[in-house]
């Protein structure tokens, strides 16, 4: 993937909010690009001009769209789908039932996130739930006969969401190298770390930190 040159900070106009002026006082976090209006006239993408200040804005936003176009390719079907569904009902469909644990530990989210999805496949009658006879505290996740029918309805839009992630990989957008790679290193060093890492040396190179 190519890396974007990085741009002089561009001038904040007098008229700009407040907060977007006070970002831009900073070098470091000065827009890196002045993307122009779209042929619609739709305002320069601000998330997309900070850079890698915004990485997680980026991530959300492209998240949020690949959620929203896949449910409508579910729904062009006529299938009501959340896509945060899948990694649980594909786990439950291979091991016949799984704890909370387990299943956030698949999935690769938190306990409570998985809680949250759980609840909405339950409110929706695809999964049922009931105490662990082996520990009482645990509950057991399995699906029902409905989730088991949505599960085959749903595997040709699964079939198509994959054959067009294949599309993107040959036009030389890798997808999941780079997402590999990212939790690879957040896992040696998380985002909270690093950030913390660069404030202290910040710290350190102020005048009242030189001065301690």
């Amino acid at each position: 993937m190519r890396r974007r040159k990085r741009d002089v900070p561009t001038p904040t106009p007098a008229g700009t909010p407040a907060v977007t002026r006070a970002l831009s006082a900073s070098p470091a976090l000065s827009p890196t690009a002045s993307p122009a209006p779209t042929a619609g006239g739709r305002a320069r993408d601000l998330i997309a001009a900070y850079g890698n200040a915004a990485v997680g804005g980026r991530l959300r936003r492209i998240s949020e769209r690949i959620d929203r176009e896949s449910r409508a390719v579910y729904k062009h079907l006529g299938l009501e789908f959340e896509q945060r569904w899948v990694g649980v009902l594909i786990i439950l469909l291979e091991r016949q039932s799984a704890t909370v644990g387990e299943l956030a530990e698949g999935v690769g989210i938190t306990q409570p996130s998985m809680s949250q999805t759980l609840r909405s496949l339950q409110a929706a009658k695809l999964v049922s739930s009931r105490p662990d006879p082996g520990d009482p505290r645990r509950r057991i996740q399995r699906l029902t006969k409905a989730g088991e029918a949505l599960v085959n309805k749903a595997r040709p839009v699964w079939e198509a969401l994959i054959g067009a992630a294949r599309e993107l990989d040959d036009i030389g957008i890798d997808l999941v190298t780079p997402l590999e790679r990212l939790e690879d290193e957040l896992d040696k060093e998380s985002i909270l770390d690093r950030a913390l890492r660069h404030l202290s040396a910040a710290a350190g190179k102020s005048p009242e930190g030189q001065g301690k």
